[in-house]
């Protein structure tokens, strides 16, 4: 089958899940591209496959045929893709793990995706999203994880909640603040057996109201020259020396 009207009504809903509201009520979204298709089939979350016409049909699946403008009106990309997947939301109802990073109204796509990879890569349990943080499956946010945001659990929480409960099942929570921080590089590993680490809105760092929660702070030293750390980058570093 080959679409090829834009008026079509599957490519409209195709097209509203490029808003948040429409993610949110079908508890789907896109993934563009044959890398994030191939994550995606590995978590076993894809409903169907679009392809642009003349690509080779992908077994086991449905997929659907359209023609170049309907590609590119249905993806979020000037280029023209191949391939977008639709794929259920991966849902996570509870907290659990030892090693956990809560992600305090992060606004960036491209810092939340960094910090995703990263929480990957160095061992992190689960992500807790706040209220207020860029909304995962915003497309930006896939491109920019490369798929791992399908290796780990990843939760939307109120972050002041999150953390009650958190404290009260005797989790450290780890804050970050130059002032009465510790070294990053000087961190006690076996006073850690569980803990949170909480990073910060990009312009604002952590509030005020989720600070007082923290039981201790970490700071990076870095050169004088430079006034601070990109978010995505300082939580890369925390989180391998909290890994080491």
């Amino acid at each position: 089958m080959l679409i090829s009207s834009l008026e079509n009504q599957r490519v409209k809903n195709w097209v509203k899940l490029q808003q948040k509201k429409y993610r949110d009520l079908t508890s789907s979204y896109l993934v563009e591209g044959y890398h994030l298709l191939e994550e995606a089939i590995k978590a076993s979350v894809v409903l169907e496959i679009i392809l642009l016409e003349g690509e080779e049909e992908i077994s086991g699946f449905s997929c659907t045929y359209v023609t170049g403008d309907v590609m590119k009106k249905i993806t979020s990309l000037e280029s023209t893709v191949k391939v977008v997947a639709v794929c259920k939301k991966q849902e996570f109802s509870s907290i659990f793990g030892n090693k956990l990073l809560l992600l305090d109204e992060i606004q960036d796509p491209g810092n939340l995706g960094t910090i995703i990879r990263s929480s990957v890569a160095f061992g992190v349990d689960m992500i807790l999203l706040s209220e207020n943080t860029v909304d995962l499956y915003n497309p930006k946010v896939l491109r920019s994880t490369q798929g791992m945001h399908f290796h780990i659990p990843i939760l939307s929480v109120n972050s002041f909640d999150a953390l009650t409960f958190l404290k009260e099942n005797e989790y450290t929570i780890l804050g970050t603040n130059v002032v009465n921080g510790v070294d990053a590089r000087k961190i006690d590993h076996s006073s850690l057996n569980k803990f949170c680490l909480v990073m910060g809105n990009e312009g604002n760092g952590i509030r005020p109201s989720i600070s007082d929660l923290c039981d201790k702070n970490l700071y990076i030293p870095i050169s004088d020259k430079v006034e601070s750390l990109n978010v995505g980058v300082a939580c890369s570093i925390l989180l391998y020396e909290l890994e080491r």
